[in-house]
């Protein structure tokens, strides 16, 4: 399903622009398939420890959306890359050693996806590009995404639950929009992929949070129907919110 809903994902933003593309993949695209195979192949108990790190993982993505967007106002994409990467990883390595339960957690994931909206650099409105996609640009996409779903579920035992839960946010797609978007477009259209993408993240932690809370008792089908629901009326929150500030 990774490579369908990545396909999906990439055509429904170049209908309607770079902002609704990050909008989109806030949904857990590729974490959700990790908890879901988690689950499978090492149990609810792990799964749910897992689901509760990539809860928290959502500041580590506002932090690479950030750090990626002011660095872009004045470098080019590389430099951004690596800038965001880096507060990707300095936010998963302080959040490794919090010693916080699923709460807290998420308390901390709601402020730091707050506090990421407004640090976020001012950026025009921007409309749905017109400049043809080369032929490849779609199926790198997939492949990349479903390498990283199949990779990081293998190295989970390795990892432990805790770990694996916070590298599972990693904006591997998100960055991937958000470089083709600089790229051919510059960095305002960056900035309004990374800017859609912390609103799509409310969805994102909202679908864990209820995951990290259901799965041990509840089991698999009604945890995950259940964090499923929660994400779509949460997506829908966030539209809203990105129709009014016209982001797109």
């Amino acid at each position: 399903m990774t490579p369908v809903l990545i396909a999906a994902a990439s055509l429904a933003g170049r209908r309607w622009g770079p902002a609704v593309s990050g909008w989109l993949v806030g949904l857990p695209f590729t974490s959700a398939p990790i908890a879901f195979f988690l689950a499978r192949e090492e149990g609810p108990s792990f799964a749910a420890t897992a689901a509760a790190g990539t809860m928290a993982g959502a500041v580590s993505q506002a932090g690479f959306c950030v750090a990626y967007a002011w660095t872009a106002k004045r470098a080019r994409w590389p430099s951004a890359v690596v800038a965001g990467s880096a507060a990707f990883i300095v936010s998963t390595v302080a959040l490794q050693r919090l010693p916080f339960g699923l709460a807290m957690l998420a308390l901390v994931a709601a402020a730091g996806m707050t506090i990421a909206v407004a640090a976020m650099p001012a950026s025009s409105v921007i409309a749905p590009a017109a400049t043809p996609l080369p032929w490849w640009d779609l199926p790198l996409r997939m492949v990349v995404a479903t390498a990283f779903v199949v990779g990081l579920t293998a190295l989970a035992a390795r990892l432990g639950a805790r770990l694996t839960g916070l590298l599972a946010p990693f904006p591997l797609y998100a960055a991937i929009l958000t470089v083709f978007a600089h790229t051919m477009h510059g960095a305002a259209a960056a900035t309004a992929v990374l800017r859609g993408l912390i609103l799509g993240l409310f969805a994102f932690a909202a679908f864990f949070f209820v995951l990290a809370t259901l799965l041990p008792t509840a089991g698999m089908a009604v945890g995950f129907s259940a964090a499923v629901v929660t994400a779509l009326v949460a997506q829908a929150i966030s539209l809203a919110a990105l129709t009014r500030r016209r982001a797109f």
